[in-house]
């Protein structure tokens, strides 16, 4: 019988704190700007949309912020996550490369989204925060903000991108579950989508106009906050969960990381995964930091660095970072949680001072990735997550051709069990796909 590598922590070594890069980074972040005045924001605007304990995480330089006994106490229902050997799928590449994975699919919600809904909702629960309003893509962040809320006892409400909300009536069915309630970006029940209706380009939707609505509630509202998946400071201190673990499961292995990749729409997951890894490679450690995004919404890639705001309508902070504009309209591609129009400040100034290399993937490739996942390590990957299986793909041919023993980790952000339609859809329209020896034995493609 195969040996199979699988790293599982114990419970009791789960991470006590979230790990705060800018403690480390040799340079100072550019700060938020009030939308209305372009001056740098006061702690007291940014409450208008965030309760205060949150604002404090976003503009905190602490190195590491304990994690609450609450949040750990719902951590261990699925924390620790494994970190798997990708055998059968290095098998197959016929490749030196070892490739690892640290799987976030069996949160109960699906993805690692979870890591972040649970300490947002403990934090609003803690402030008097009754209500959350929040955006979802795909699905994965509103399936997990209702999760997060019924556990504390919020009430939440989602307004989930309308292409992804037609094709994705699972998800609806787990908010919904959780006690949630769910509508489609744009509608009719706030100002802005009404707006954004008026031309027709729009009907399909976008994160950026899923938030413009969510906020216009928070905004007429004195009870209610908004709660936001990815993007900002907080949100990806509270994934450094993530890459803390990696780091533990890796030096039980005895290994060094050559490559991390992670797939990057707001950069939560990827992030997450590389921040804990940073100072290293500031150190002079040689690691690799990938982020996998879409060609047909290729921020890192082709953004401008610049301040823009996050949301279509403007309400938002403006956001030093990586942008294509805030109202661009990316293509209703399967991967419905990377459709954005921006990148987190910390993964956007990181590609800018050359720490970390975007790789933007066409959507046959990825897809066709996930499938061979699916068929040799025998999990469904989220449409997402097949962005950075795409990208360990390209690496692990690399090293086969250049005879190269490679460290390659990457993290399988969630599980595609709810997004069985995308597959069949995508199925339907290339019959290849199913056809996958041409990705084993292609040559290393441009970059």
């Amino acid at each position: 019988m195969k040996k199979r590598i699988v790293v599982n922590l114990k419970s009791e070594e789960l991470p006590r704190s979230w790990y705060n890069i800018k403690a480390d980074l040799p340079f100072k972040m550019d700060p938020p700007l009030n939308p209305a005045t372009n001056e740098v924001i006061e702690p007291k605007d940014m409450m208008a949309i965030f309760p205060k304990s949150i604002v404090e995480q976003e503009m905190s330089e602490e190195r590491f912020i304990p994690i609450p006994e609450p949040v750990l106490d719902e951590y261990v229902v699925f924390r620790p996550s494994p970190l798997i050997r990708a055998t059968f799928l290095e098998e197959y590449l016929n490749t030196p490369a070892r490739i690892y994975y640290k799987y976030e699919g069996n949160s109960p919600t699906g993805s690692h989204k979870t890591n972040t809904a649970i300490a947002q909702a403990y934090y609003n629960k803690a402030d008097g925060v009754t209500e959350l309003t929040t955006e979802t893509g795909a699905g994965q962040w509103g399936s997990a903000l209702s999760y997060a809320g019924r556990k504390f006892g919020l009430s939440v409400r989602v307004f989930m991108v309308r292409n992804s909300y037609q094709s994705k009536p699972m998800r609806q069915h787990m908010m919904k579950m959780f006690n949630g309630t769910v509508e489609p970006s744009p509608g009719e029940n706030t100002e802005s989508g009404r707006k954004f209706l008026e031309d027709r380009k729009n009907f399909s939707g976008s994160l950026g106009m899923a938030i413009s609505e969510a906020i216009e509630i928070v905004l007429n509202s004195t009870t209610k906050k908004y709660s936001l998946g990815s993007v900002l400071d907080h949100v990806l201190l509270h994934q450094t969960i993530i890459g803390l673990e990696v780091e533990k499961q890796l030096e039980m292995l005895g290994e060094k990381p050559s490559s991390i990749l992670g797939c990057h729409g707001g950069g939560s997951n990827f992030g997450g995964t590389i921040l804990p890894f940073v100072k290293r490679r500031l150190d002079g450690e040689d690691i690799e930091f990938v982020a996998c995004e879409p060609e047909s919404c290729p921020t890192l890639s082709k953004g401008e660095y610049r301040y823009d705001s996050g949301d279509t309508a403007g309400f938002t902070p403006l956001l030093k970072m990586y942008t294509l504009g805030r109202d661009f309209v990316p293509p209703a591609i399967h991967a419905g949680g990377l459709r954005y129009h921006g990148a987190a400040p910390l993964v956007s100034r990181l590609v800018k001072e050359g720490i970390v290399t975007p790789e933007a993937l066409p959507q046959d490739e990825t897809f066709k990735a996930g499938l061979l996942f699916a068929t040799t390590e025998g999990i469904v990957p989220a449409p997402e997550s097949t962005h950075a299986i795409a990208g360990a793909v390209r690496r692990a041919i690399e090293a086969r051709e250049n005879r190269q023993e490679k460290v390659i980790v990457f993290t399988l952000s969630g599980n595609g069990a709810l997004d069985l339609s995308s597959y069949t859809s995508t199925i339907e329209a290339h019959k290849d796909v199913l056809n996958f020896d041409n990705l084993r034995e292609s040559s290393v493609v441009e970059r």
